[in-house]
């Protein structure tokens, strides 16, 4: 029998979702019939999985040993093999700048390797191994929480990603995501030059999930989400044909901005999932040229509105954005 008092963490989630984080490879079906038959009780008592947990609460379950082992010993966060930059850091979000060729999380791309080493170079492990090592983060003393990301950003995309320290957070930041209440802003460099200097175009996105590929369509069709993809031109270079563009989501759609990019005519320099890169590769891109350099936060929620207002950005310069060399000559057409 394990024993947990639900802490602040904890508090708030409903049982069977608390069960099936503090315990590990446990089916659902087997799951919920542990509840049924009162293998796993509420304060001594009878309980149904979607009751509400309290702090204080004690939840006893009576399953076998297997499903409660650990999802790393605390000594292995201190094995990360990702360096952490920190854009911004309180008691509560963490923001950091995520290099291109960095997966968020294992299994986050198809045929990604699942091993300890494999998971020891992703970013959210990084996050882990950094809290650990500052005392925020002890998995001993968390029975179903442990620092999560907010967002995700492609392996071969670069920027800001948000980090939750608790669960009260997490939860409120992934509601204003939901809600559109954290604007992200993005930098991009392209082949081409749009004839307007900014735009708001809408098209309609279809992912194949077999490929992990979205085609994109000027009109709508059975089973597309329709995508709203803003941008603006900042600089350009019409010799080389190349255009920086700030841009921002109306909607966040897998691979939204390469795949509406190229089907508007104007591909990353990089880009080799849509586009076609092979100069950008011999010109040295090995990744698109794409990054997630600033982050405004516009939530009134309870959690973050002291935050309310203010923005966040990567320096936007080569060495922290590389593909900002492209435009360090000065620009032929006065814009």
């Amino acid at each position: 029998m394990k024993r947990f008092e639900i802490n602040e963490n904890d508090a708030g989630q409903r049982l069977d979702k608390f069960v099936g984080k503090a315990t590990s490879g446990m089916p659902s079906s087997l799951l919920y019939k542990y509840i049924r038959k009162k293998r796993i009780k509420v304060n001594g008592k009878r309980c149904d999985a979607s009751d509400r947990l309290n702090r204080g609460d004690v939840v006893e379950m009576y399953v076998p040993d297997e499903f409660f082992e650990k999802e790393a010993a605390p000594r292995e966060y201190s094995r990360s093999t990702v360096p952490l930059d920190v854009v911004w850091e309180d008691e509560n979000v963490l923001l950091v700048n995520k290099r291109p060729g960095v997966l968020s999380h294992t299994g986050d791309e198809r045929g990604a390797a699942q091993s300890g080493e494999a998971e020891r170079s992703t970013l959210v492990f990084a996050v882990k191994s950094y809290l650990f090592d500052k005392g925020e983060y002890d998995p001993e003393r968390e029975n179903s929480f442990a620092p999560a990301l907010c967002n995700r950003i492609d392996r071969n995309t670069g920027g800001i990603v948000i980090a939750a320290k608790n669960a009260a957070t997490l939860r409120a930041v992934n509601a204003a995501i939901k809600q559109r209440e954290i604007r992200k802003f993005y930098l991009c460099a392209v082949h081409g030059i749009p004839e307007k200097g900014e735009a708001t175009e809408t098209a309609y996105l279809i992912k194949d999930e077999r490929t992990k590929r979205v085609s994109v369509f000027d009109s709508s069709r059975d089973g597309a989400k329709k995508i709203v993809t803003s941008f603006r031109v900042l600089k350009t270079d019409r010799e080389a044909d190349l255009s920086l563009l700030e841009v921002e989501l109306g909607t966040g759609r897998t691979h939204q901005i390469r795949a509406h990019l190229d089907h508007l005519g104007f591909p990353l320099v990089g880009e080799g999932k849509y586009g076609v890169n092979r100069e950008d590769r011999k010109a040295g891109f090995r990744y698109q040229a794409l990054c997630s350099y600033k982050t405004v936060f516009e939530s009134k929620s309870p959690e973050l509105s002291y935050l309310f207002g203010r923005s966040f950005e990567i320096p936007t310069d080569p060495d922290h954005i590389p593909f900002l060399s492209l435009f360090e000559r000065e620009e032929k057409d006065g814009r």
